[in-house]
């Protein structure tokens, strides 16, 4: 039974002082595959380390998060841009729109989006989507590039139905995490309608943790109760869920 992180941030800070003891309790827990997203260049050489000690199991994209889009978004823009350039990734993310923190960036935050969808078509990549108090503003930026050539995960998906549909018809997966098992998640009233072949499973770590780690670091062992919500969501095997979201992230990822 193959798990598969599909968002784990395993370089944080949170992770210094137990980071590979924190991976290998994953792994042993059949967490065989982990994707990581990028946030912005400072983080670049701590993916490659991480990358370089299991080659087996990490997987990375390259993008710049937009919270991190502000003044010298050109800059860190052109370092995403070089990276591609040089040698192979995953994915282009996590990028999007967040205006939960800054709402003054969101012009720009919007160019950085779409620029980076722009290369993933170049690069015949999945985007990961980052959306936060921004529904609206995504969907517009999904529609001028609405193409066969787009596709990906809508990471930490926590709309409404209705919104789901609207991911699904831009050839977007939806992420399910941690919010799945939250009292007021709400998710988990209307997930079982959304096709299976729709969903991957993601932590976030360290973010977000599950119930009944809620508050506390999350880590991408617990993807495992993610997997358990859905398998009670959708009145399947635990071992199940782990197979079809597994084949799902292969079909987005191609690996």
């Amino acid at each position: 039974m193959i798990f598969t992180d599909t968002h784990t941030h395993l370089y944080s800070e949170e992770f210094a002082e137990d980071r590979t003891e924190m991976i290998e309790r994953a792994i042993n827990n059949g967490v065989k595959r982990f994707f990581i997203p990028a946030i912005d260049a400072s983080y670049t050489q701590k993916m490659y380390d991480l990358e370089q000690q299991y080659p087996d199991n990490i997987f990375l994209m390259m993008g710049l998060h937009p919270c991190y889009v502000k003044e010298n978004y050109e800059a860190e823009l052109a370092h995403v841009e070089t990276e591609l350039a040089k040698r192979k990734f995953t994915a282009i993310g996590e990028i999007g729109i967040d205006l939960y923190w800054d709402k003054t960036t969101l012009e720009i935050q919007k160019i950085a989006f779409q620029k980076q969808i722009q290369w993933a078509k170049k690069y015949k990549l999945p985007i990961n989507i980052h959306c936060r108090e921004a529904f609206d503003e995504i969907f517009e930026v999904l529609e001028l590039e609405k193409s066969d050539d787009l596709f990906g995960i809508f990471h930490c998906f926590s709309g409404t139905y209705e919104q789901a549909l609207q991911a699904i018809s831009y050839n977007m997966k939806l992420g399910i995490g941690g919010v799945v098992t939250f009292k007021n998640g709400k998710i988990d009233q209307f997930l079982r309608q959304i096709d299976l072949k729709h969903i991957v499973l993601e932590t976030d770590s360290p973010y977000l943790a599950p119930v009944p780690y809620r508050g506390k670091r999350n880590e991408s062992s617990y993807v495992t109760l993610v997997a358990e919500k859905l398998s009670e969501i959708y009145q399947l095997p635990v071992a199940e869920i782990a197979r079809i979201t597994t084949e799902n992230s292969r079909e987005i990822f191609g690996i």
